[in-house]
């Protein structure tokens, strides 16, 4: 892939720009400043979403039949880098994963109904795959799906389901066939379910960084239409892998990342006095993760060209999230360190922009510490790094 800008590129770049600043407010940036959650609060974000879709923006990693942008590779990484520079969230879990799941297995009807709203905003998407005693081991899920006329009644139960209690919809694994004596990966469907189903309900799960992102759904006795099955029934497990793979690796990150570590040099440089052999520590720690962001750089790179040339992100996805999630608890860290003892301040209003004592204090160091506690979870979702490391040696060994 050819780095050099071209003329458009560069004329792109300024497009971009001009873009965000008539469109993404200044109240919403420093809002966004201080949120430490992987997907901040939806009512920030409902006009910024909405300017995206009226403008062609609202998916860039989606075919141009589909609603997509139809950008190049160069322009995708370049939109990516301005995002993470002006601080502008990443796309949706509809939008990133289900999407492109739904392009590739979704029925004729479901891709006309599904991906106009996903564009719009008119549908926000929640996850619906770990359950209590099923995260990492996600294949003995238990949450079941009978066949009854020409419904599924769904019982069960969903857990760190990330922004359950906005979504309006969910994507899920079920399971639609007893469990056998086969391999626990069959009889696994995937369904979408309307959240103001009767039976569904939602219970909040606070975390440790003290933010509202994740919940438990129940599911109790809940009719889904059967043309809400993507795909064949008892093939969810191939479909969801596909799934994850887009999670795992469809987005870019390394920009965001490098984003973060200069703010964070910016507050070593301007910060309280240190000793000069402890400075010159957390200076040599930046530049180690810097030098492996430009690995993790190239890396992305290669996988989006792929990308747009209709391939999945395969077997590069869990190196993907196994480094960048790696990454990310690495500059979390030496954010927290740099801060010092003034990460001991705490807030406990969540969210921070709604703290009227939130600027009586430096920003930087009251989000380092809670920025820190979130990204703990970083090398769990999504698939933890052992689960990672385990497919990477089935693949490196062809097991």
């Amino acid at each position: 892939m050819d780095l050099s800008l071209s003329s458009d590129d560069i004329a792109f770049e300024r497009e971009i720009k001009q873009f965000f600043e008539i469109h993404f407010a200044p109240a919403t940036r420093r809002a966004l400043q201080m949120s430490t959650d992987v997907y901040p609060d939806l009512e920030l974000l409902r006009d910024w979403y909405l300017a995206l879709y009226e403008r062609g923006w609202a998916a860039p990693n989606w075919p141009r039949e589909f609603g997509g942008t139809g950008w190049s590779p160069m322009q995708r990484y370049l939109y990516a880098k301005a995002c993470a520079q002006a601080d502008v969230p990443k796309p949706t879990s509809g939008v990133n994963m289900l999407g492109p799941l739904l392009i590739r297995f979704g029925t004729q009807a479901q891709k006309a109904f599904y991906l106009p709203r996903i564009l719009s905003g008119e549908d926000y998407w929640c996850q619906g795959y770990s359950e209590p005693g099923s995260g990492s081991d996600l294949a003995s899920l238990q949450t079941r799906a009978d066949r009854d006329g020409e419904h599924y009644v769904v019982n069960g139960t969903k857990i760190w389901t990330t922004h359950a209690h906005y979504a309006n919809k969910m994507f899920a694994l079920v399971r639609t066939q007893p469990q056998g004596s086969g391999k626990r990966q069959e009889g696994i469907s995937f369904l979408l379910i309307d959240m103001d189903s009767p039976g569904v309900s939602v219970r909040p799960i606070h975390t440790i960084s003290g933010d509202h992102e994740v919940n438990q759904v129940f599911l109790d006795d809940v009719r889904v239409p059967v043309d809400h099955l993507v795909g064949e029934e008892g093939q969810g497990w191939s479909y969801g892998k596909y799934l994850l793979e887009f999670e795992r690796g469809g987005s870019i990150w390394s920009p965001r990342l490098r984003h973060e570590l200069a703010g964070i040099l910016k507050a070593i440089e301007q910060g309280p006095r240190r000793a000069d052999v402890a400075r010159a520590e957390l200076l040599q720690r930046a530049s180690v993760i810097s030098v492996d962001l430009d690995a993790l750089e190239m890396l992305e790179l290669e996988v989006l060209n792929e990308q747009l040339k209709g391939k999945s992100p395969g077997s590069a996805a869990p190196i993907l999230k196994l480094r960048f999630s790696q990454l990310k608890q690495q500059v979390c860290t030496l954010g927290l360190d740099a801060a010092g003892m003034e990460a001991m301040a705490w807030l406990g209003q969540r969210p921070f922009y709604e703290d009227p004592h939130f600027e009586l204090v430096s920003p930087h160091y009251v989000t380092r510490s809670s920025a820190y506690l979130s990204s703990r979870a970083f090398t769990i979702f999504a698939g933890s790094s052992e689960v990672q490391h385990e497919i990477l040696a089935k693949q490196m060994l062809n097991l």
